[in-house]
């Protein structure tokens, strides 16, 4: 599969306007037997100026644990992107075509004590609604170790559960 597969299919995923503003989701990570190991939700806020995307990321683990991410990605042309991060090695590199982004980077992950250094082959599909499909495959010297599965979740239904909390707080003043 290559991200020019995808070329033409609706709805078009520009991840500059999707990110731009807040953004939810939720994830699962599964090792290479299917058993599932963590799940977390992640709160993103993105700004875009023109040139540079940047998300931040905060993420809660399912054990409590909490971490923070920022990714600076930049678009170099029409479907070509790279970003980096914390943690990230080297650069990232991303290509978008139709609603497919292929998004691919080295990244040095914590396990207890130790880093990892790991490969993530990252496949987003913006679906109707505002939904968007991330699946992740890790790997480490090509072997895959697991498998990360997120649920992205941006549209009015957020922007609306935010007016009726602001609503709840004003009324409760």
């Amino acid at each position: 599969m290559k991200p020019e597969d995808f070329a033409g299919r609706e709805p078009e995923f520009l991840i500059e306007e999707y990110f731009a503003g807040q953004t939810k989701a939720w994830g699962i990570f599964q090792d290479r037997f299917g058993t599932l190991r963590r799940q977390f939700e992640v709160d993103i806020e993105g700004t875009w100026d023109g040139n540079t995307l940047t998300l931040v990321e905060d993420f809660l683990y399912d054990d409590g644990e909490t971490e923070q991410r920022i990714w600076r990605i930049k678009k170099l042309a029409d479907h070509l992107y790279e970003g980096e991060a914390d943690g990230v090695i080297g650069t990232a590199k991303g290509r978008a075509y139709g609603n497919a982004l292929n998004w691919t980077y080295g990244f040095a992950l914590v396990v207890g004590e130790r880093a990892w250094n790991v490969t993530f082959d990252d496949w987003m599909f913006l679906q109707s609604d505002g939904v968007l499909i991330n699946r992740a495959e890790v790997s480490k010297f090509g072997i895959k170790l697991g498998e990360v599965t997120i649920a992205f979740r941006k549209d009015a239904a957020l922007k609306k559960a935010d007016a009726l909390s602001d609503y709840a707080t004003i009324a409760a003043e």
